[in-house]
């Protein structure tokens, strides 16, 4: 038995397999992952298509089963032949499911098995995977998704064909004043309202967290060097868990009053080790442009940062 972790990545793969054994959900992945993808092209025209052989760095996918037109093994493996002898290494992904379990989930999706033909489902599953055997043969990975859930599925395809994938994955960090509201879209909110606060300096209140000095006054508070640490640790080790669910964005926020002094800093000082990480965050000052007009803060009615 074929193992799902055998097959290194190609630069053309050819996902084939059973009806309702997940087709559908690989392509959903790997065109996450950036691959470009095409899914049941007529074999005819895959056949002809010169530019099956990429000449960029992006590769390609193409998902053919018994609904594609003109739908052959015999033709299929042809084409993989093909185009080895044009210099490419294409691949063959075999899904598969028991039988039971296909028919599960044709009587729950309530389409009609593209062999059937009018016949019980489980006679086009029969038909089919006699058709289908000499492409199972000749793949060089099968997965069995009997027992995977759509979303287990695209995690095996992301491990298998997901090569540093989240580092992909778009980061943004963001600054924001509590005075104003949360970031509605916030997937994880530190408040750094403990620290000292800058605007209570004369000098230090119209400058923000992107100033030197600002950031000094913040750095010489005792609580914060072993604060952020904590909150660094705990986000570079969350962002890969993050990613590993399939997770496409992820925002990280930093609050403060006015969401000019602190949270800018820190906001910053997070994008700088994401980046050391191997990460490319954009970073967003919600708050910044506005940060000279009235707000409540701490401790004083006044306008704040």
């Amino acid at each position: 038995m074929k193992s799902e972790s055998t097959l290194s990545s190609p630069r053309v793969l050819i996902v084939t397999g059973m009806s309702g054994a997940g087709k559908s959900t690989v392509l959903g992945a790997l065109e996450d992952l950036g691959w470009e993808t095409i899914d049941n092209a007529p074999v005819r025209l895959l056949e002809n298509l010169r530019a099956l052989a990429p000449i960029a760095d992006t590769p390609l996918a193409i998902g053919v089963d018994s609904r594609t037109r003109g739908y052959d093994p015999a033709k299929i493996l042809r084409l993989v032949d093909a185009l080895r002898a044009r210099g490419v290494d294409p691949s063959v992904l075999f899904l598969d499911a028991t039988s039971g379990e296909i028919e599960r989930r044709y009587n729950e999706t309530r389409r009609p098995h593209p062999l059937a033909r009018g016949r019980p489902v489980t006679d086009g599953i029969k038909a089919e995977r006699e058709l289908l055997e000499p492409l199972r043969a000749r793949a060089e990975v099968v997965i069995d998704t009997t027992r995977h859930s759509a979303n287990d599925l695209q995690q095996v395809i992301r491990n298998q064909f997901g090569d540093n994938v989240h580092k992909a994955m778009t980061l943004t960090v963001v600054s924001f004043g509590f005075a104003r509201g949360m970031p509605p879209i916030a997937d994880l909110v530190f408040d750094m309202r403990f620290l000292d606060n800058p605007h209570w300096d004369p000098v230090l209140r119209p400058q923000t967290g992107l100033d030197p000095a600002v950031g000094a006054h913040i750095e010489a508070d005792p609580g914060f060097a072993p604060a952020f640490a904590r909150i660094r640790d705990l986000v570079l080790d969350l962002v890969p868990r993050y990613a590993e669910q399939g997770r496409a964005y992820l925002t990280i926020a930093f609050g403060c009053t006015g969401g000019k002094h602190r949270s800018v800093f820190a906001a910053e000082r997070m994008a700088d080790a994401l980046r050391e990480a191997g990460y490319r965050p954009s970073v967003i000052h919600r708050n910044l442009a506005a940060a000279s007009a009235t707000v409540p803060h701490e401790g004083d009615p006044a306008q704040g940062g």
